[in-house]
């Protein structure tokens, strides 16, 4: 077989193939619709709250004048900040860094670790400047 036969024999059984593909594809039947009952519903909001905030939040700058906005700002701090709303379990305290004796001298920088500050230069105020 030389290799341009051999090529249109690749050529057909591409076109055939695809062919085949596609017939499998159209004659599938679509899948059903699924029903109404079995797709998950949506959370009915129950905070009357959170839709007012929602809608101030829609408003956007308007909001910031918006009586029942600054009323619903203010319930919603008053609901995260007031005192019985913390948790009554509190977060474990941080280490404390190791605390110096009073008899031990701060430690000093090694020698090779010099420390430079700089100051700004002084500059003369300008005439009619006040200080």
């Amino acid at each position: 077989m030389d290799g341009k036969m051999f090529a249109r024999l690749g050529a057909v059984v591409f076109v055939a193939v695809a062919i085949t593909a596609t017939a499998i594809e159209l004659t599938r039947k679509e899948e059903a619709p699924v029903s109404p009952s079995a797709r998950p519903t949506e959370s009915v909001s129950v905070d009357p709250l959170r839709d007012e905030l929602i809608r101030c939040q829609f408003l956007g700058e308007a909001g910031t004048r918006d009586a029942a906005c600054l009323r619903a700002w203010a319930q919603n701090r008053e609901r995260f900040l007031a005192p019985g709303a913390r948790p009554a379990e509190r977060l474990p305290e941080p280490p404390q860094a190791p605390r110096q004796n009073e008899n031990s001298a701060p430690a000093a920088p090694a020698e090779d670790e010099h420390i430079r500050k700089e100051t700004a230069p002084l500059m003369a105020p300008e005439p009619g400047e006040a200080r």
